[in-house]
């Protein structure tokens, strides 16, 4: 079967590689500050000279080391099946990671996040079939805060299947979290070869690596565990104002990453991503629902296309401080400018407030959004040529098309069926089932989510491991 499928592009050819040898001059000329000792050792042993603090990195190392690295990532799930793949114009959504405050759904108040929030947040994304990954979405503070990122590992593992987007808030982190992620796998080649998690790793602009991010890298890369790149320009204030300066600074950054990776253990995977933002200069703020924020991000994976990597990006959130239209128009937009985009990892269905906040409401409108970024992906199918002429032979006496061979045929193929978060009735039984807005609807839909049995119930014997694992690192 044909499809015509929409595309669409905000860079061209010639401006890609403009930018990638513009990139590489700035990695040469300018370079980047590494904290990490580590990584500074391995620059030192390549023979990187140095500028005042700067690491210079060549641009025929930046080209040897693209080509090492691999082009998709096949991510499996918590019982060691396929789940997705990460490569080509293949789009996944997940909620973001690290949101501080949570959305209350009963109240409508801003609180920060308990476990049992926690809990309850991966519970009901393991449940919405639209939002394919999950991730470490909410930081509570009823844990150690030693234990903060470790140990939300733990619980996204505890009760939900699906691949995780995680990240360490300490480097001494990473060896008990790749621990927990064992427990799912027979040994460590089992888990390179069937990634269950994914490692943010977020360089500060402009052109610095820190040592926890650092960190992250190498370990991961030594494990064979997918980075992600989380470089955040901000357009204005930590990148050039102009939207190609900001685009071509995240290149910058983001080759940086794949040297770090590459040179510490060739052929390590990673994924081409960001959260940037432009500079709000009237409110002094960093708008993720902006369209040039979005238009960057889009650009960014262009360039990570240009490379034929898996890519990243936070898109599908709002600015606003609640569930409302705001948080529905920017959430829809983004939705649809990723998927037409082709980005691999979409993080942000859910957030709220500049990435501050996870609401649960706004996630389960989110999974019904990305139904129908996802159908109109498809693109229009031809089924069967002539595309109408037989049809209307048959029915253009009777008009009776409802009947005909083809309606029935068809119709689930091309038809996305909504859930009853979106209101396609007439008013009158609208009135009569109580006129609920799309906020009551969507509290409807966490009550009846929260009352279903996972998708896949972890086995007892792997929980008893986990908890004992978790109660020896909580000691």
């Amino acid at each position: 079967m044909n499809e015509v499928k929409p595309n669409f592009h905000v860079l061209n050819e010639e401006i890609k590689k403009k930018i990638f040898e513009e990139a590489k001059k700035i990695l040469s000329e300018i370079g980047i500050f590494v904290e990490n000792q580590e990584c500074s050792e391995i620059f030192k042993n390549e023979g990187f000279s140095k500028k005042e603090n700067r690491f210079l990195i060549p641009p025929d190392i930046v080209e040897k080391c693209l080509q090492s690295v691999p082009h998709e990532i096949k991510m499996y799930d918590r019982e060691g099946k396929q789940f997705l793949n990460l490569q080509d114009d293949q789009v996944h959504f997940n909620p973001g990671s690290a949101a501080i405050f949570i959305l209350d759904d009963e109240t409508g108040e801003l609180r920060e996040p308990t476990i049992n929030d926690f809990i309850r947040f991966t519970k009901i994304t393991d449940l919405l079939e639209n939002i394919e990954m999950q991730s470490t979405a909410l930081v509570y503070s009823d844990v150690p805060k030693e234990a903060q990122d470790w140990h939300r590992l733990y619980i996204a593992l505890m009760y939900c299947s699906k691949p995780i987007i995680t990240g360490t808030f300490r480097k001494e982190s990473f060896s008990i979290m790749k621990e927990l992620l064992l427990k799912f796998r027979t040994s460590e080649k089992d888990l390179a070869n069937k990634p269950l998690a994914i490692f943010d790793a977020c360089p500060s602009p402009p052109l610095k690596w820190s040592d926890l991010t650092t960190q992250s890298l190498i370990d991961a890369a030594k494990s064979m565990i997918p980075s992600e790149f989380v470089s955040m320009p901000l357009a204005g204030a930590s990148a050039p104002m102009t939207l190609i300066g900001s685009i071509t600074q995240h290149c910058a950054e983001c080759l940086a990453g794949i040297v770090i990776t590459q040179l510490t253990n060739k052929g390590a995977p990673v994924i081409w991503g960001g959260s940037p933002a432009i500079m709000d200069m009237k409110f002094g703020t960093t708008p993720m629902g902006a369209i040039e924020t979005m238009m960057i991000n889009i650009g960014n994976t262009e360039m990570g296309k240009f490379f034929n990597l898996p890519t990243h990006a936070y898109m599908s959130l709002s600015d606003s401080k609640i569930f409302d239209a705001q948080a529905g128009l920017e959430g829809a937009m983004g939705a649809l400018l990723a998927g037409l985009t082709g980005i691999n990892v979409v993080s942000g269905p859910g957030m709220l407030d500049f990435e501050s906040t996870q609401s649960l409401e706004k996630l389960v409108v989110d999974n019904e959004i990305i139904g129908m970024v996802k159908r109109f992906l498809q693109g229009i199918e031809i089924h069967e040529e002539p595309f109408a002429l037989n049809i209307l032979r048959d029915v253009i006496e009777t008009e009776n098309f409802l009947s005909h061979p083809s309606t029935l045929k068809y119709f689930r193929k091309e038809l996305f069926f909504v859930s009853p978060v979106i209101d396609r009735r007439s008013r009158d039984s609208w009135k009569e089932e109580g006129g609920l807005n799309i906020r009551k609807r969507a509290q409807k839909i966490i009550k009846k989510l929260g009352l279903r049995k996972p998708r896949t119930p972890i086995d007892e014997q792997v929980k008893k491991e986990l908890d004992s694992l978790v109660n020896e690192n909580l000691k």
